[in-house]
Formats: C-alpha cells, sequence, structure tokens
C-alpha cells in the first residue's frame, strides 16, 4: 500500500491504544454487567446512568472531564506521577484511558443482555450440588454467557480504534506518542497534499471496523450454537 512510516505508527499505535484498552475495560465491564443484571440497589438507576453516560455526552466533554481528574496540577494525576511515576497527559497511556471510558457502555450493554438471558436454572442446580457462588459464576455463568461476552469485547476494540474526541482533548495529538489513526487522518487533511494518505488510512480504519463488525456477529453466532448443543 506504499504506507509512509507516519502511517504505519498511527495504525500500529492505535491497535496498541485498543488492545491495552480493551483489556483494562473487560474486568470493569463483567463486574458493572452483573451488578446491572443481577443486583438490586439503592442507586441502581444512577449506576446505570454513569456507566452509559460517555455514550450521550460529546466525547469532548470525556477528554476534559479526564483531563481536569488526571492533569499533571491536579491532584490524582500529580499522584500517579510522583508515586508511581505514571504520566497520562501526552502519552499513549491516557489514549488507554480515554478509549477505556468511551468504549465502557458498548462492552457493558453486550455482557449485560448475556447475563440477563442466562439460563437460572442451570444456575440453581450448580448451587444444589454445593457449588459456591463464586464457582457457579465462573464455571456456568461465564461459559452461557461467553458470547455476548466476546461480541462486546471486539465491538469495544473497534470504538477503542476510532477514538478520536476524548484522546485529542486529554493528551493531544503528538506524532508517535498519541497519534492513532483518527488523529493522523484528521492532521493529513489539514496539510497540502495529506489526502492520498488520509484516504489510505480511512481505507484501513474502514477495513477493521467492517472486520470488527463481521467478527462480532459470527462469534456470537458461533458461540451460541456451540452453547446450546452442549
Amino acid at each position: 500500500m506504499g504506507l509512509s512510516e507516519q502511517e504505519i505508527a498511527a495504525t500500529l499505535l492505535s491497535l496498541k491504544v485498543a488492545f491495552w484498552s480493551s483489556l483494562l475495560t473487560l474486568p470493569l465491564a463483567i463486574f458493572c454487567a452483573w451488578a446491572l443484571a443481577r443486583w438490586q440497589f439503592t442507586g441502581k438507576v444512577l449506576f446505570d446512568s454513569v456507566v452509559h453516560l460517555p455514550l450521550v455526552l460529546p466525547p469532548v466533554v470525556v477528554g476534559y472531564g479526564l483531563l481536569l481528574t488526571f492533569g499533571a496540577q491536579r491532584p490524582v494525576g500529580a499522584a500517579l506521577q510522583h508515586y508511581l511515576g505514571i504520566t497520562l497527559v501526552f502519552n499513549w497511556k491516557g489514549a488507554v484511558i480515554a478509549s477505556a471510558v468511551m468504549a465502557l457502555p458498548l462492552f457493558v450493554r453486550a455482557i449485560r443482555v448475556s447475563f440477563e438471558t442466562a439460563d437460572r436454572k442451570l444456575e440453581a442446580a450448580a448451587r444444589c450440588l454445593g457449588a459456591s457462588p463464586l464457582r457457579v459464576f465462573l464455571s456456568v455463568t461465564l461459559p452461557l454467557s461467553l458470547p455476548g461476552i466476546l461480541a462486546g469485547t471486539i465491538l469495544g476494540f473497534a470504538r477503542s480504534l476510532s477514538e478520536f474526541g476524548a484522546t485529542i482533548t486529554f493528551v493531544s495529538n503528538v506524532a508517535g506518542e498519541t497519534q492513532t489513526l483518527p488523529l493522523a487522518i484528521n492532521s493529513l487533511i489539514q496539510v497540502p497534499d495529506g489526502e492520498p494518505a488520509a484516504l489510505r488510512l480511512t481505507g484501513i480504519s474502514l477495513l477493521i471496523g467492517f472486520l470488527a463488525l463481521i467478527l462480532s456477529d459470527q462469534v456470537e453466532v458461533w458461540l451460541r450454537r456451540r452453547v446450546q448443543r452442549g
């Protein structure tokens, strides 16, 4: 395809950010989805709203909120830098955080549906056989919910690849450090003769997006058939 070093770097960084974002988000998403699907507690509606808030907020607002929280001069950001040596602003790790926050609702929605539709009779049977709640969750509920978990992970991964507004607001657009595919495209369309490279990166983004959607659907169908046969 004749990609330049900038285009290759942006593509690889996007994949790196999306991978770590998905890895970071998945355990939290499972917890949130389980709480929303199975628990009854005061403030559940508020908790649900907070989890899904990134879906309705402008991404720039989310990025600004992250900047106010994790900025180098803010208490949390200063503590991370002083005690752990972690800097998020102008750093790819900050892009991971921004992508994770924006992708979390997609993870939770898919996984929550799986938890809600899991066969409670199988869980009850496992408990009657003496299995602990944790063992029931790990050996019965999670396998039954695996289609939704994997589908949500793939969609969340794709969402992380496409994140723009929160990322550029929180960590800026630094070539080789925070410049993911969307940020690189934005930079290229603003410079003379940048359109060919922008079109190439757009094509890569479309290809990854289509593959993620197709893979998500196929994995979910395959796993549901396997669970039903089992």
